[in-house]
């Protein structure tokens, strides 16, 4: 699995002129699943995100995670994460998993989270969103279970 985990203020995903998931404090995450992914990814993913201390104490060092702070966190599908553009100029798409894997993994990914404690709101698998943020910092942490020995 491939995650981009953006720090934010607010963050908000439309689909067709509505809003249907927002939050203020916390994280947005691209989620993409892979081919080959397992419950495996999502567990050492929710586990990451859970722990990741990337907002200010009060002597403003990165040392506090999503439950410090009361942050959220706004999940939305992205296969395109598994993009390959080795050759060409058309990505290819073949290492992103079929669509009835891919969504159940975010979807255990977002239970898990939720399990964890953290408010989650999403957007829509497989549509077609409009996602708007403030990215706090910038700060963005990817991670690659592949590239991690997952």
């Amino acid at each position: 699995m491939r995650i981009v985990v953006q720090r934010v203020t607010a963050a908000s995903v439309v689909i067709a002129g509505e809003t249907v998931g927002a939050i203020q404090q916390g994280f947005m995450i691209l989620v993409g699943v892979g081919a080959s992914d397992t419950q495996a990814d999502v567990d050492y993913l929710v586990h990451k995100v859970a722990h990741l201390r990337v907002f200010s104490d009060p002597a403003g060092k990165m040392n506090l995670d999503l439950a410090a702070v009361q942050g959220s966190v706004l999940s939305v599908s992205q296969f395109t994460l598994y993009a390959d553009t080795a050759h060409g100029n058309r990505p290819g798409f073949s290492a992103a998993a079929p669509p009835a894997l891919g969504q159940q993994l975010y979807d255990a990914f977002n239970a898990g989270l939720r399990a964890a404690g953290i408010p989650v709101q999403t957007g829509e698998f497989g549509a077609d969103m409009a996602v708007h943020l403030i990215n706090d910092g910038p700060v963005t942490i990817l991670y690659d279970t592949e590239k991690e020995g997952r």
